[in-house]
């Protein structure tokens, strides 16, 4: 069955997340900077314990996770270890809490960190910094049992190959908790399925298949035998993306998500799967309302927060 997956806010449910800038913290002492990230950690675990139960009680499988759930966790001036904060011990705890709820739910968690993560870059600066943001990640993932930190391949920067060569080499070198979780997605201007689908399948990395991006830069490759290709890289449930273009595929810029999700960009292949499908979709929860259902009356089954819970 199809679990469907809400990514990161809300645009009706009065739920969300809190940040902050480096800016606004490097005009406060060190003391009160810990403080006020402290209290932004507590009210994000909070959000998220409510983001997770709306999940629970609408029917909606999964939940991806902000990546910004610790704000400027690793910013090169204001970076903190968790340890350093005032009530650190309750952040963890709270965190947790939410793990034990998803678990308890049958909610898969997600991350998908923003496109500054680029481990194929050729400045080892570049690569260092976004190591060090999916090492944040999966410490956080491990508290609320999220399995999934998925990222693009990168830059081109002129030679794919090689940029794929020093990926791979990147891959290697990652601590376990972060291996473990991640995974590489298709994306709308440089990297292909058939680009990345043999670099994932010769290094055991997952491929999330992103059928918005296939067909703003397609390849050759049938949505069938990339859908096909993409489960076989998972040893447990696929992820793959869904949305539409705001101003149709035939247009000059086909890129951008619309606000809701088309049931014909839905792909007849993945009606009888046992996957999780996020909905990139502006209008967030609503979008998947309207999606599930669309769905529902066209025989797809849509599984339930609950009837698959996770080891």
């Amino acid at each position: 069955m199809i679990r469907l997956g809400l990514c990161c806010k809300f645009h009706r449910e009065p739920i969300a997340f809190k940040t902050t800038t480096a800016a606004a913290l490097a005009r406060l002492p060190r003391a009160r900077q810990l403080e006020k990230l402290a209290a932004l950690a507590l009210a994000n675990a909070g959000a998220l314990q409510r983001a997770l139960a709306y999940c629970a009680a609408h029917g909606i499988g999964a939940f991806r996770v902000n990546s910004q759930i610790l704000p400027v966790k690793t910013h090169p001036q204001q970076a903190y270890a968790v340890g350093d904060l005032p009530e650190s011990a309750a952040i963890v705890a709270a965190f947790e809490a939410c793990g034990r709820f998803a678990r308890r739910h049958g909610l898969r968690l997600t991350f998908h960190p923003d496109q500054f993560i680029l481990l194929s870059a050729p400045d080892p600066e570049i690569v260092r910094r976004s190591v060090m943001d999916l090492i944040y990640q999966a410490e956080v993932a491990e508290w609320i049992h999220a399995d999934v930190i998925n990222i693009h391949a990168g830059g081109g920067y002129g030679d794919k190959p090689a940029a794929l060569a020093r990926l791979a080499a990147a891959l290697a070198s990652l601590p376990a908790g972060v291996r473990a979780r991640l995974t590489l997605e298709n994306d709308d201007r440089i990297y292909t399925p058939a680009d990345l689908l043999t670099f994932c399948e010769k290094t055991g990395t997952p491929f999330v298949y992103d059928v918005h991006h296939h067909r703003c830069l397609p390849d050759g490759l049938t949505v069938s035998a990339v859908t096909a290709r993409a489960r076989a890289t998972w040893d447990r449930e696929p992820l793959l993306h869904v949305s539409s273009p705001k101003e149709g595929y035939g247009s000059s810029r086909p890129g951008p998500h619309h606000d809701f999700i088309d049931p014909d960009d839905f792909p007849e292949e993945w009606r009888t799967l046992d996957a999780t499908i996020e909905v990139e979709a502006k209008a967030k929860e609503v979008a998947i309302e309207r999606l599930q259902a669309a769905l529902t009356a066209r025989g797809v089954p849509i599984t339930s927060p609950g009837s698959r819970p996770r080891a």
